[in-house]
């Protein structure tokens, strides 16, 4: 709720500062581009994910190391009205992850520095379905936010690998439930539409495999593991 009321202050804001920015009147680009029914386009992007872990015994927190990866996809537009549309965005997001463990995980137990870390690579076909939410337009600049649910299948899951992290291999699952919240700017130019965003996308189940043993040291103590990333999106439609 505190996002949602952030970025919804943070349009408020934008719309008001727009406004007194830009009130002299210009010549607006592509003046009937948001009157189709149905538009396309196309994105391309940063990503930076990372994992919330919620554990069952107070102990170290297993650290994330994130990385910035690449994103592409296509944009599906409806226009419901002239303040709400509604798109489908699938994308392929391609990303990596590194966790680091403590010590204090393996008392009692022999282990190697390379038991202190696991390499999580994620190739993501992520479909979003969002409700897109825009202000007026001023002159040629049209802020929104854009909230809504999505699916992600992790083509580089291990899922159905017998082995586990007692070999090596850190299991995650196929497929993840998100909801996504974010903001940013539709820029009308002479030629096309070009916005640049940012979204958040959180998971709604947990990722984790378990090991075979109850015991694991690298996941008996974890009662979740769920995805949290960052997009930074630049559209062209």
């Amino acid at each position: 709720m505190k996002k949602i009321v952030l970025i919804l202050s943070f349009l408020m804001i934008a719309q008001s500062a727009s406004a007194q920015l830009f009130d002299k009147e210009k010549i607006k680009n592509n003046q009937n581009f948001d009157k189709a029914f149905l538009s396309w386009g196309y994105f391309l992007g940063l990503n930076s994910y990372d994992f919330n872990f919620d554990y069952v015994q107070n102990r170290k927190d297993i650290q994330v190391e994130r990385s910035v990866g690449f994103s592409v996809g296509l944009i599906g537009n409806l226009r419901i009205s002239d303040h709400l549309d509604l798109r489908l965005e699938p994308g392929l997001f391609i990303t990596k992850r590194f966790l680091h463990y403590h010590q204090n995980y393996f008392n009692g137990m022999s282990f190697t520095d390379a038991d202190l870390l696991r390499e999580v690579r994620s190739t993501y076909i992520h479909f979003p379905l969002l409700l897109k939410m825009s202000t007026k337009r001023v002159n040629n600049i049209k802020p929104f936010i854009v909230v809504g649910l999505s699916s992600s299948f992790n083509l580089s899951s291990n899922q159905d690998n017998p082995d586990d992290n007692s070999v090596g291999e850190f299991r995650a699952k196929k497929n993840v439930l998100n909801y996504e919240l974010g903001f940013g700017i539709d820029l009308y130019l002479f030629w096309f539409k070009f916005t640049p965003s940012i979204r958040g996308v959180f998971a709604l189940n947990d990722e984790l495999i378990r090991d075979a043993d109850p015991n694991s040291p690298w996941t008996s103590n974890v009662e979740s593991m769920k995805t949290r990333g960052l997009f930074i999106n630049f559209t062209f439609q």
